[in-house]
């Protein structure tokens, strides 16, 4: 007897006689409803070895620095699809003194790493993390609110290097006046602000941009401006 398929076949699968004889099996109980989990495109073990970067911290608050470092496995390679996603990270340093909640750290990273979908959520998460005892400026007056928060932004980092994360490319027009508005604040300025713009750093009693956590906001024409990202609170 011939049967008329209406609808797009998207798969099939040979029955044979013995099998019609067999009972049908029950139908499984229903699971309960959960969040769903968006997974790796592959199902994937960890290769022998993978590619990875490590960074330097040196923070004040510790007496040795940290060493970051951030594995990657590379998905569909030698296509054109190829990609590198973050798959575990270690932190090493000879200070011992947080060694429990350091490891703790890299565990719980290196589970989400591996969960897969999008991971970029940590890096706005571990960044606004805060220490109680207060933060720090980093070489370039960019303040970081405690070290987790400067591991966040060795993420960042990474995840930029990697191409997960874009950073928004200032136009032209925003860079030249950047550029005219700091010439005008060491021309108006001190040696001191002069020898500060030789040497690639802000000039000296700058405050903190709330904008881009860089301590580069001057007083220009009455205004609050930022040096480094152009922010300015008249707009």
């Amino acid at each position: 007897m011939a049967i008329k398929i209406d609808k797009k076949i998207k798969g099939y699968a040979v029955v044979k006689p013995e099998d019609k004889a067999a009972p049908a099996a029950p139908a499984a109980a229903p699971r309960p409803a959960t969040a769903e989990v968006i997974q790796m495109h592959e199902n994937l073990e960890r290769p022998e070895q993978l590619v990875g970067s490590t960074f330097k911290i040196k923070s004040p608050l510790f007496e040795h620095a940290l060493y970051v470092t951030i594995n990657d496995i590379v998905l569909n390679p030698g296509t054109p699809h190829e990609q590198r996603r973050p798959f575990e990270i270690f932190i090493n340093s000879k200070n011992m003194d947080h060694f429990q909640w350091i490891v703790a750290l890299t565990r719980i990273i290196s589970a989400v790493f591996r969960k897969g979908g999008d991971v970029t959520f940590l890096v706005e998460e571990m960044k606004a993390v805060f220490d109680p005892r207060g933060g720090y400026f980093k070489a370039g007056g960019v303040y970081m609110p405690s070290i987790v928060a400067e591991i966040g932004a060795v993420i960042e980092r990474h995840l930029k290097n990697i191409g997960l994360i874009h950073d928004p490319e200032l136009d032209e027009s925003t860079r030249k006046l950047i550029a005219e508005k700091r010439a005008a604040y060491v021309a108006a300025g001190e040696a001191s602000s002069a020898q500060a713009a030789e040497a690639g750093a802000f000039p000296p009693g700058a405050m903190l941009c709330s904008k881009c956590n860089t301590q580069a906001l001057v007083l220009l024409d009455g205004c609050q401006t930022c040096l480094n990202c152009g922010y300015s609170k008249c707009g």
